[in-house]
């Protein structure tokens, strides 16, 4: 009997684990968010409501009562092995998502687009609540969600008050479905410089540490693009903690205006992963393309269009869209049972 309870416990939380390598995996993604896959998973509220609890309160268990009361009153073995699987999926299965956006954009971002529609109809069968108060929550999470998709992408903004401002917005990929927090960080301007350069920074500073090389510190752009992230860092702590009080509020209090708002939300963030588009970089003025330090160009802006269905590809990528839509109708089926 012990080894079957260790063996489940075990199994419960590799499950976890995998949960957190999809949701950091979804967040590489533009148009995606790890909340979504934590929605149609069916542990978006559990993660909400922990989130929410890590406060004073819980720190003041910490140092009165112990890790133990500490880690039972924030669930935090469930939130260490979302967190690790995120963790894990920057380092493993971004690496694979990366080649896949280089050589087969359209075919992945048709699976999304499959995942992402098929979600909505598995969400709105199961609700039943239907009200003028469910029907016009509905209609502002859509308008939000088209006015983010239409938005124009602003120039890069180093600002460290503007860069604050980014990490908040950010890390809403995690806390609300529907709302990618990289695509966020594309309109406004400061992808490259925040999830790329300055990411990069960390890295080479920490060769430099482990090889006891001080040079940098004489680098202004490295020490600058090390504050960039600092306070990147620090904004997205805040935007966790604002976001999880928030929605963990309005799930308690107004569970089904909430649902409906984030349906709405989905919905109108559709076209953000519209698999067919034309991308435009930045350029100088001798028209040459700007690339950052990891050698990818800097995204403009999109040109979406419609496909041409003479074309064999188009329906693979529709097949791909089909085969999205079949697998969350599964995800959903299996988040049910695990709850029930």
């Amino acid at each position: 009997m012990i080894n079957l309870k260790i063996s489940s416990h075990m199994q419960n939380m590799i499950v976890l684990f995998l949960k957190g390598v999809a949701m950091g995996a979804a967040n590489k993604i533009p148009g995606v968010s790890g909340g979504f896959i934590a929605f149609i998973l069916g542990f978006y509220e559990k993660l909400i409501h922990s989130l929410k609890k890590i406060n004073h309160k819980a720190f003041s268990k910490l140092f009165n009562e112990g890790i133990k009361s500490f880690n039972y009153y924030i669930n935090g073995t469930f939130l260490v092995f979302i967190f690790l699987g995120v963790v894990f999926s920057y380092f493993s299965v971004s690496l694979l998502l990366d080649y896949l956006l280089d050589n087969f954009e359209t075919e992945l971002f048709g699976v999304f687009f499959g995942l992402i529609l098929g979600s909505i109809l598995v969400i709105v069968n199961d609700e039943k609540e239907f009200n003028y108060k469910t029907v016009i929550a509905l209609l502002v999470g859509l308008t939000m969600g088209l006015a983010i998709s239409f938005s124009k992408i602003l120039p890069e903004n180093d600002n460290l008050l503007f860069v604050f401002f980014c990490g908040i917005i950010s890390v809403s990929g995690m806390t609300i479905p529907g709302l990618s927090g990289s695509f966020l960080l594309i309109i406004l301007g400061n992808y490259s410089l925040l999830l790329v350069d300055s990411v990069n920074s960390i890295y080479y500073t920490a060769k430099d540490l482990i090889q006891l090389n001080f040079n940098f510190l004489n680098d202004n752009e490295r020490i600058h693009l090390l504050k960039i992230i600092f306070v990147f860092t620090l904004g997205s702590v805040t935007g966790l903690v604002l976001f999880s009080n928030l929605l963990s509020y309005l799930l308690k209090k107004h569970k089904e205006i909430t649902n409906f708002l984030i349906i709405g939300f989905i919905t109108g963030s559709l076209r953000t992963v519209w698999p067919w588009k034309i991308k435009f970089f930045d350029t100088l003025e001798d028209g040459k393309i700007i690339y950052n330090s990891a050698g990818n160009p800097i995204i403009n802006d999109y040109k979406f269009f419609m496909p041409d269905f003479n074309l064999t590809q188009t329906w693979l990528v529709i097949l791909f869209i089909f085969l999205g839509a079949v697998l969350v109708f599964f995800l959903s089926r299996y988040g049910e049972k695990k709850n029930d």
